[in-house]
């Protein structure tokens, strides 16, 4: 066991949570002092502000720092979120942020100082090892695996760690649920985070009184709780903006282009959205389109910059379905009002493609290990979307209720990274880029 406390932190789409060793072979989470509270889910944002006392200046800021600075000042302020998304990627190269060009591992970099900077003192003293998490499969077209590996192995080298680790998340979460094992278990672990979902098979045996694992399998797809989120906008928002209707250009009557409503894939890219070329278009429209109500409430949500209330309004209703058959969806802001009573049934059916995703990813994983529902003892979800019931209710009908476990959906994959780092055999389950 490392003589050293260890660092594990698994870097997710969404969010951001950090764990670290205590001497007694366990580990806690660290802490984010804000306002009067302590958060421990950083969110996985940054913003990039220019002073107007100083044009050529920039502040950095991230998580849910940088989410206040972009509402305050949108127009003066680039955010970033969901960066994950492109790590594997070969296609983005960097990105011009105030007349500066930032890499992939400068946006990590930038991200992780300010992570040490908001935990309260708690990250001063950085130990020399750090697990990372990483997803069986990143998110993205044709994703490079082995180029988000360099990326990130540039970015954590930027703060000093000198031996840097990555194990798959879902493993990691396989190491968290394991302490609460009181017999040898094969164990199905469900990870489900902001842009992909990901399945570990580990079997774990009790030998000499101490806990020995053998990963099995496996799998994972670039599909998760942001995906979900999307399918509530082009269903309930995209309508009532504009999508699916018509304008007159001359004697034809020409579709809304779809482009316009691309951007409410994340909501940060709305403010690049108005400040495109596009808006000019957009703004037109109003005098030409058959329904120039959806089209001003569109010009409206872009120049008002209301997409951040748009998304937790989504969250809302993502969760009241989550314990209710059916649940209102409403919105409201400015002048604009977006109500609709949402059934679960409906929900699910627009979901329906991510389900078969993700149930083809478990298959996957089972065919891999070449293993049965009956081979497997246990199954742990975890992450987010784990409380969604049409996501529930494909481990419920084929590994029965019984079987299930969920808990700790936020924090389980950083403890387990940590735990992992501390392993005598710590490189049987993690790996150097």
């Amino acid at each position: 066991m490392p003589t050293q406390p260890v660092l594990g932190i698994d870097f997710g789409t969404t969010n951001t949570v950090v764990s670290i060793t205590t001497g007694d072979g366990d580990a806690r989470l660290i802490h984010f002092p804000k306002d009067d509270a302590e958060i421990v889910a950083f969110r996985s944002a940054l913003s990039f502000h220019a002073p107007i006392h100083d044009p050529a200046g920039r502040e950095v800021e991230a998580g849910p720092w940088a989410i206040e600075t972009y509402l305050e000042e949108p127009l003066e302020t680039r955010f970033i979120q969901s960066f994950k998304s492109y790590a594997a990627s070969p296609l983005f190269t960097d990105t011009e942020i105030l007349r500066k060009k930032f890499a992939f591992e400068d946006l990590l970099s930038a991200f992780l100082l300010k992570v040490r900077d908001h935990a309260g003192g708690e990250l001063d003293d950085l130990p020399s090892r750090v697990i990372v998490g990483r997803p069986v499969n990143f998110a993205g077209l044709r994703p490079d695996p082995d180029l988000a590996l360099r990326r990130y192995q540039e970015a954590f080298g930027r703060l000093g760690f000198t031996d840097i680790r990555y194990a798959f998340e879902p493993v990691a979460a396989a190491f968290f649920f394991a302490r609460q094992l009181k017999q040898d278990a094969t164990v199905l672990v469900a990870d489900f985070g902001g842009g992909t979902s990901d399945f570990s098979l580990v079997r774990f045996e009790r030998e000499g009184g101490r806990i020995r694992s053998q990963g099995l399998a496996n799998s994972g797809v670039g599909v998760a709780g942001d995906a979900f989120d999307y399918r509530i906008i082009e269903h309930l928002v995209s309508p009532a903006l504009g999508k699916g209707s018509s304008y007159r250009a001359f004697d034809n009557l020409l579709p809304i282009p779809n482009r316009y409503f691309t951007a409410f894939a994340r909501w940060e890219q709305l403010a690049i959205l108005r400040a495109s070329r596009d808006m000019r278009d957009i703004r037109g429209l109003v005098r030409t389109a058959q329904e120039p109500e959806k089209i001003e409430r569109l010009v409206e949500m872009l120049d008002d910059n209301h997409g951040y209330r748009l998304y937790q309004a989504v969250s809302r209703l993502k969760e009241a379905l989550s314990a209710h058959e059916e649940a209102r969806f409403l919105f409201e802001a400015g002048s604009i009002r977006l109500e609709q009573d949402v059934k679960r049934a409906d929900f699910n059916g627009w979901i329906a493609p991510e389900l078969a995703a993700i149930e083809g990813a478990v298959d996957e994983a089972l065919s891999r290990a070449g293993l049965s529902e009956t081979g497997v003892d246990r199954v742990f979800l975890t992450g987010g979307s784990s409380f969604v019931p049409a996501v529930r209710a494909i481990f419920e009908r084929r590994f029965g209720a019984a079987k299930l476990e969920s808990g700790a959906e936020l924090v389980s994959i950083a403890t387990g990274l940590a735990l992992i780092g501390a392993e005598e055999d710590a490189d049987l389950w993690s790996q150097r880029a």
